[in-house]
């Protein structure tokens, strides 16, 4: 017999329906009925026959005819919304899709799996994972250590020995010994009274990544959780069923504590929960939408779920693979505002960096070279300043291998303490099967990444701080021998002008974002937790900061671009051309004045999908081989020759050069 969720006013009902032959406006009365029925008052209504509304499906908000089948309209087990007519929706109420859900219009359960083993997860592994192009599944030795691991705790409980979080309380009340009956109580009331969160929910990839990392970490198999729960865990993200988790609440220490919290409440039915097929739902409806069963929690079992960095490290994931990806496409941009500039090439001379030889200036004076050398790709721009008497560019052209340099360095090493973060046991106590006894510790306490991100977040903003200053002398007639702003008919066209004025706003706030959070700390727990990381918001504010990195060299790379159309028919390089051509084809110039917000969107995302890298690294990679025999990537940021030809992207042959 089929059955449907619906949404009535803040409540989920589940209608069950006997008769295919019904229809939607049957479903919708019968739910306004049985909310009706559950009110003192009827819900405020004489009866469900005066009661006027409209049903939408959850996913995607569409609207249905009430005249319809719902054998025809809806599948089972479908979530619906029932909205009555001339209720006021409060702006607080939780929407039926989250922000960012249209990207899962497209969703598509993957085939593929990753193995996780709890020791060799990557930054890029976990970004794919929050973008469901994989499921996960445990390896056997991961399945072993758990199972180890997990007779610690039963041995621990059947000997009735004192273990903190196992039969203790938590925090202040370490001391408090918990009766063996009451064992599983502690541990749900743990997880319930620690969702104690508050903002926006985290997207569906990074609830995604959150999980997904939550898992890696409890497969080393040092928590304690057993395989039969870890598996139904497991389940669930292989269903996408990713529970309401809000971003503000961690202090870093002891672990993010509130927002696994809230993902563990969403894994034993409690809360809400999303899924690419109900939208937001109470958890326990989505679960048995999937055919999965709330996890039930064993002694040590909450506490398992909810005790480590996997908030801080996650989004730190996503920072560093965003940071790397704008810091490559940065110098491209860069390259081509100076071609445009019609700056000189002498400052990227090898023997320059040779003797400084830090490995991202020497990667990025290399990039630079390779798509602006015109001897290897001949630029019309370039010849037509050849013999021009300026010796040397302003620093924000000359110095970029320098600037740009220390941010690719910046990513390398934050990269490499998020990996380790990634695939270290963040738990406490420990659970050591060798040594058959628990530890307790301080893994969970989240100094390492909150460090790392806050100078990530330092580092990477440099590239927006110079990007804007490239936009300035782009706009000013004085420095660029341009037209006023890019644009024709200047007073009658406004051109760039307020665009640069957002990449001056966005790097202004940069500025205080870049502030460390974690070298603040508030004692809390009654002073038994009296240093913490504040590593969730130097996490948050990170991604903050590379996001307006991006919209800034978006702005930069717009500007780069309709510079190029005031220089015509003179060309630029191969590549750079290449890299027009890609901006030309979701953006035309400019002829006159037009809503411009959509443009830089366009372009941000063009950035976002690294589109304006993949364009390029063909020409930067045979310049490589051409150039520097037997050559590897310097920079760690750099792709390999191997990794082009795996990511199936063509290295262009000399006469395409």
């Amino acid at each position: 017999m089929p059955r449907y969720t619906v949404h009535v006013r803040g409540e989920w009902l589940a209608v069950p329906c006997r008769d295919g032959q019904l229809t939607v406006g049957w479903l919708g009365r019968e739910a306004v009925r049985r909310y009706m029925k559950n009110k003192p008052d009827n819900g405020g209504f004489p009866s469900v026959d005066v009661v006027h509304f409209l049903v939408r499906r959850c996913k995607g908000l569409g609207l249905l005819d009430n005249e319809d089948l719902l054998e025809v309209a809806l599948e089972d087990n479908e979530f619906v919304e029932v909205v009555i007519e001339g209720d006021a929706m409060s702006p607080d109420f939780i929407p039926s899709q989250p922000e960012g859900v249209y990207l899962y219009s497209k969703y598509r359960e993957p085939e593929k799996y990753i193995a996780l083993d709890g020791d060799s997860l990557s930054t890029e592994d976990l970004v794919n994972l929050g973008k469901g192009h994989y499921k996960i599944k445990l390896t056997s030795i991961a399945e072993k250590r758990v199972q180890k691991s997990r007779e610690v705790i039963d041995s621990i409980i059947k000997e009735k020995t004192v273990v903190y979080g196992i039969t203790t309380g938590f925090g202040k009340f370490a001391r408090t010994v918990i009766p063996v009956s009451k064992l599983q109580e502690l541990q749900v009331n743990l997880v319930r009274s620690h969702s104690s969160g508050v903002g926006k929910p985290l997207s569906p990839e990074r609830c995604r990544m959150l999980l997904a990392l939550r898992i890696n970490v409890l497969a080393k198999g040092y928590s304690g959780i057993s395989l039969e729960t870890l598996k139904q865990v497991i389940e669930v993200f292989n269903a996408s069923c990713l529970p309401y988790v809000p971003e503000k609440g961690t202090v870093g220490a002891s672990g993010d504590l509130a927002p696994l919290s809230h993902l563990a409440l969403g894994l034993i039915g409690e809360g809400k929960m999303w899924s690419p097929k109900s939208g937001w739902a109470d958890a326990k409806y989505v679960l048995e939408a999937h055919g999965l069963k709330p996890v039930v929690l064993k002694p040590k079992e909450g506490l398992a779920l909810i005790n480590g960095t996997q908030m801080i490290t996650s989004l730190g994931c996503e920072a560093v693979e965003r940071a790397s990806a704008i810091a490559r496409q940065a110098d491209i941009v860069a390259a081509l505002t100076l071609e445009v500039l019609k700056g000189t090439t002498k400052a990227f001379d090898t023997d320059i960096h040779t003797v400084r030889p830090h490995r991202g200036q020497i990667e990025v004076a290399f990039r630079f070279q390779s798509l602006l050398d015109s001897d290897h790709h001949p630029s019309e721009i370039a010849e037509s300043h050849r013999f021009c008497d300026r010796v040397q560019d302003a620093y924000t052209l000359r110095c970029c291998p320098q600037v740009h340099g220390v941010v690719n360095d910046t990513i390398a090493f934050v990269k490499n303490i998020i990996t380790t973060e990634l695939n270290s046991a963040t738990d406490n106590p420990m659970v050591f099967a060798s040594r058959g006894e628990t530890i307790s510790g301080g893994n969970f306490h989240g100094e390492y990444p909150a460090k790392a991100l806050d100078y990530l977040a330092i580092g990477v903003h440099e590239l927006a701080a110079i990007s804007e200053r490239r936009i300035e002398r782009l706009c000013n007639p004085s420095l660029s021998e341009l037209p006023a702003f890019l644009v024709s008919e200047g007073g009658l066209n406004s051109g760039f002008m307020i665009a640069h004025c957002t990449a001056a706003a966005l790097v202004s706030e940069n500025k205080a974002l870049c502030h460390p959070s974690s070298v603040d700390s508030l004692s809390t727990s009654a002073a038994t937790e009296d240093h913490v990381s504040m590593g969730g918001w130097a996490a948050r504010k990170a991604l903050r900061v590379i996001e307006h990195v991006e919209q800034v060299l978006a702005i930069e790379l717009l500007a780069a671009c309709q510079g190029i159309e005031f220089l015509r028919p003179l060309k630029t390089t191969t590549p750079l051309e290449k890299v027009y051509d890609l901006v030309r084809s979701v953006v035309r110039p400019w002829i006159k004045d037009r809503f411009m917000a959509p443009d830089i969107e366009a372009a941000h995302r063009l950035l976002l999908e690294q589109k304006v890298w993949e364009v390029a690294v063909p020409y930067i990679e045979k310049y490589r081989i051409e150039h520097i025999p037997e050559s590897r990537p310097v920079s760690p940021t750099a792709f390999s020759l191997e990794s082009l030809r795996k990511n199936s992207i063509k290295i262009p042959e000399s006469e395409d050069l």
